[in-house]
């Protein structure tokens, strides 16, 4: 498992939950229902102090760990494409709306011929 923290850009469905990705110039697509939870991150490590009101969002991290495969294009002829999906976990930044790639779990999984 690769954990990291990158920009990658979200289309989500309008109950929001994400539906298609475009990481490292290639475009995904969402395969299998993702799962959502919040964590807690240590924002006094953070921050100076909490500002009134901003409790839920400063406190927790919206995650989601979501299945994709190479979307249909000439991208998808890459060395992914074979059909297996790639689990990956997303954080969506509350006040902003971000995104951020933060685990690729299949990333060093052994390929067999």
């Amino acid at each position: 498992m690769g954990l990291f923290s990158e920009s990658v850009d979200v289309a989500c469905s309008p109950d929001g939950e994400p539906r298609e990705l475009c990481w490292g110039g290639r475009s995904y697509t969402v395969c299998a229902e993702p799962v959502r939870w919040y964590e807690r991150r240590q924002w006094w490590a953070e921050e100076r102090r909490a500002p009134l009101g901003s409790g839920p969002g400063l406190v927790d991290h919206e995650i989601w760990r979501v299945q994709v495969l190479p979307a249909a294009g000439p991208e998808a002829n890459g060395p992914d494409a074979a059909g297996e999906p790639l689990t990956l976990d997303l954080s969506r930044h509350t006040g902003s709306g971000r995104w951020r790639l933060l685990r690729i779990h299949d990333a060093l999984r052994p390929r067999t011929a």
